[in-house]
């Protein structure tokens, strides 16, 4: 590896080690590995995990490990690892995505193409072959509720806007916002943006982040070009009324509240009319 590396990817574990440790190892294999650092940031798993990823990782001399003295969320988690990162580029990366082999370099030359670029993502597939839906319009109050009950049966129209299920998805487009867990960042630029806002635990972090990039004057991206594999069964898919009686659920209510108080429960013209030719 280069001393100055162009990329730092950030990848988060919390008990998660094994998987962590795999998906090091296929960014290793990266055609743009020389010029990459790997983070991994383990959130206060306060189970065997770094104990797994030092006997694992310890000997790869572009990997570090680092620590969270407790475990405050997803943002702060990345926004730990972001401030070790040296790279022009960030990576954020969760244990669950692998790139494609020339994932990194591809993501990195598009960056490089087009200023206007603030976060790019790329296609998320299933194992299965089916597709993530991961680049998505801004979510209202409604939505989010017609999505987890039974009434996506009755407003289709509202889940088809939503999902953006209309779109394209072998075509490359600013959208309002990508799911988190993979993309692409100027350092300087999640600098300037004080990095995820760390009063969200869980959830929503990621739409909170777009929005900001994409009122600092840049387009949120989605680059089909560059596919990462991801994993099915989500944590955000628990249906609503579940939601209250378990950890995960009552902190993604949680993060909603919060999100709508501070952005309102509608929606801002799409990213697509305000940024783009």
């Amino acid at each position: 590896m280069s001393s100055d590396p162009l990329v730092s990817v950030l990848i988060l574990n919390y008990r998660n080690p094994n998987a962590t440790v795999q998906c090091v190892l296929h960014l290793l294999e990266q055609t743009l590995s020389d010029q990459i650092e790997v983070i991994v940031v383990d959130n206060h798993s306060e189970d065997d995990s770094i104990g797994i990823l030092r006997n694992r990782l310890g000997a790869y001399e572009n990997v570090h490990l680092v620590e969270t003295p407790r475990n405050r969320g997803f943002g702060y988690g990345y926004n730990k690892g972001a401030r070790y990162a040296t790279g022009d580029y960030i990576l954020l990366n969760n244990p669950d995505k692998v790139l494609m082999p020339d994932g990194i370099e591809k993501l990195v030359e598009k960056m490089q193409s087009d200023a206007s670029i603030g976060i790019l993502a790329p296609k998320l597939m299933h194992s299965d072959g089916t597709r993530r839906y991961s680049a998505r319009a801004y979510p209202r109050l409604f939505d989010l509720i017609v999505k987890r009950t039974f009434l996506k049966h009755i407003f289709k129209k509202s889940v088809r806007h939503y999902l953006q299920l209309d779109a394209d998805p072998d075509e490359e487009r600013a959208v309002d916002w990508i799911v988190g867990g993979c993309f692409m960042i100027e350092r300087a630029f999640f600098e300037k943006l004080h990095g995820f806002d760390e009063d969200f635990f869980l959830f929503f972090e990621d739409t909170d982040l777009c929005r900001r990039c994409i009122r600092a004057g840049k387009n949120v991206y989605y680059y089909p070009h560059v596919i990462a594999s991801d994993r099915k069964h989500r944590l955000s898919d628990m249906p609503l009324l579940r939601l209250p009686f378990n950890r995960i659920g009552r902190a993604h209510i949680r993060s909603a509240l919060l999100y709508f108080w501070k952005w309102g429960c509608g929606t801002e013209k799409s990213s697509l009319f305000r940024l783009t030719a």
